[in-house]
């Protein structure tokens, strides 16, 4: 049985759908899941670059895109009443809940379904009820903690969310997830060498920042 680290920041929609659609996507498939909280925003720090949300055309195209993969796939969703939003408290009660698959589909919904502001006091306030968390949303433990998980998925090379990582390779974003399976299936294309060579490709110029 394989295991997958699944990589997750509340404001990302593919973070959403790919989280929606997991189950069915390794339908038949023997696998177990952790479910880890990050901070997107740091992802994008590192590697100096801004966010979809950030970019007005590509602000537009992702909006129109996930409504329409939500769409195709039967997957209920709506969009905030505002986006992006700070994710810091919902990150940090995943973390205080311990972030398995029941507390961070509740979370998801509380942002994807509904239209509602998903940074709202009153609807945080009645989320983490809901949840009762074992620890303190503003301990130093949980702040450590979501550090961590940030830290490390940094370290492993992760660059956007959702990310699968199975074995050491990481599948980044809503559609790797059939890529997922088919590595999971063990496809015969990953003994190939496709996997390695496509990271010895040379760079033909760079830009400066």
């Amino acid at each position: 049985m394989k295991h997958i680290t699944f990589y997750l920041d509340f404001i990302s929609p593919y973070a959403y759908l790919a989280f929606e659609q997991l189950p069915e996507a390794l339908k038949g498939l023997s696998y177990s899941v952790d479910y880890k909280p990050v901070l997107f925003a740091a992802f994008l720090k590192q590697h100096g670059q801004l966010g979809p949300a950030e970019i007005a055309p590509k602000r537009d195209w992702t909006y129109r895109q996930v409504a329409w993969l939500a769409h195709a796939h039967g997957i209920p969703m709506d969009l905030p009443a505002a986006h992006p939003f700070n994710p810091i408290a919902l990150l940090r009660l995943a973390v205080a809940c311990g972030a398995n698959r029941y507390v961070c589909e509740t979370i998801f919904r509380h942002v994807w379904r509904g239209g509602a502001d998903a940074a709202d006091a009153g609807r945080l306030e009645t989320l983490q009820a809901l949840l009762q968390p074992k620890r303190d949303l503003a301990s130093d433990e949980v702040k450590a903690e979501l550090k961590a998980n940030t830290d490390d998925a940094l370290a492993r090379g992760l660059f956007g969310v959702p990310t699968c990582e199975v074995d050491g390779k990481l599948f980044w974003g809503f559609d790797g997830l059939p890529m997922l399976r088919a590595y999971l299936e063990g496809n015969a294309w990953f003994d190939a060498g496709n996997w390695e060579a496509a990271a010895k490709v040379p760079a033909g110029v760079t830009r400066s920042r």
